[in-house]
């Protein structure tokens, strides 16, 4: 899966984009334990998806391009009360593509997170359609306003 997201996302080589190894998992985890969603098969994980919590006024510097993600996901404050969720990344293997899982993770991590802090919006940085069509999915199930970077 970390070979599949370096291809997706070129983020080894993209110094803004948060390159995802075991450190920033373990953090993302720190940040909320339902970050890091998973779909795992007999062979292993499948599909998984992304998703932290930060505060509204990191999400807008982020929004107008005054951070990086990854300065993002650094500058995310531990142990406070988040307000907006972003929706950092899903990835499917291709022949488990079009059949719900990345919805179905990205909404089990919408819901536990929410079930601790008070989040009022989402917010992503789609780099596909795909990515465009699921942020829109989200937010038309969880009613909660979605906001996008542009490129």
């Amino acid at each position: 899966m970390l070979a599949l997201a370096d291809e997706v996302f070129a983020s080894r080589s993209d110094p803004q984009q948060i390159d995802v190894n075991q450190q920033v998992l373990d953090r993302l985890c720190s940040i909320h334990p339902a970050s890091v969603q998973s779909h795992d098969e007999p062979d292993g994980p499948v599909a998984w998806v992304l998703a932290f919590p930060c505060t509204e006024n990191l999400m807008h510097l982020f929004l107008e391009n005054r951070i990086t993600e990854r300065q993002l996901f650094e500058q995310t404050p531990l142990h406070v009360s988040y307000h907006t969720l972003y929706l950092c990344s899903a990835l499917v293997l291709e022949e488990y593509r079009k059949k719900g899982l990345a919805k179905m993770l990205t909404l089990q991590a919408v819901e536990a997170i929410r079930s601790d802090h008070p989040i009022k919006s989402l917010f992503a940085w789609t780099f596909s359609k795909a990515g465009d069509q699921l942020a829109k999915s989200i937010t038309k199930n969880t009613g909660l306003p979605l906001h996008l970077r542009q490129y």
